[in-house]
């Protein structure tokens, strides 16, 4: 695995193993639909859901967004995504990685005022029907903008 672009286009991630049941957004795909949201990622605040390894919150950032929250509720994806973030020398003000179900942190972040541009989820193909209610909770919650960009990859 490997970012496909921006400022940090090339580099390397640490993929799942095969200790974790994790299926990463293939690199061309994650090139493909972020040709699609092109400039909408710059300066956007992501919301990265159901994050297993980070590749897609780390792509979001290195084609220019803001920030990004990463949301994994697998303790050993979350370590994942803390090892693949620390390559890059991200700030917590750029990068914030939160440990719980996406459901229970779309609620939480509401609650403490957040609000994002893009909503990206990419649950287990088994859970897609949960990345659809998520994204509809995100914005019914207010926490994806009114303008905002939901994607389920399923």
């Amino acid at each position: 695995m490997r970012i496909t672009g921006g400022e940090w286009r090339s580099r390397r991630l640490r993929g799942p193993g095969k200790n974790l049941q994790l299926r990463p957004t293939p690199d061309a795909m994650r090139e493909r639909a972020f040709a699609v949201l092109a400039d909408r990622v710059h300066d956007s605040r992501f919301l990265d859901l159901f994050a297993g390894t980070g590749a897609v919150g780390l792509e979001a950032l290195s084609r220019g967004a803001r920030s990004v929250v990463f949301v994994e509720k697998h303790r050993g994806a979350a370590t994942l995504i803390e090892m693949n973030s620390a390559s890059f020398d991200l700030t917590t003000d750029r990068a914030e990685l939160t440990v719980c179900g996406a459901a229970a942190t779309v609620d939480q972040l509401a609650r403490r005022g957040d609000s994002f541009d893009i909503a990206w989820a990419d649950p287990p193909f088994e859970c897609w029907r949960e990345g659809l209610d998520v994204l509809v909770a995100a914005f019914d919650s207010g926490l994806l903008n009114a303008t905002g960009l939901a994607c389920l990859e399923c």
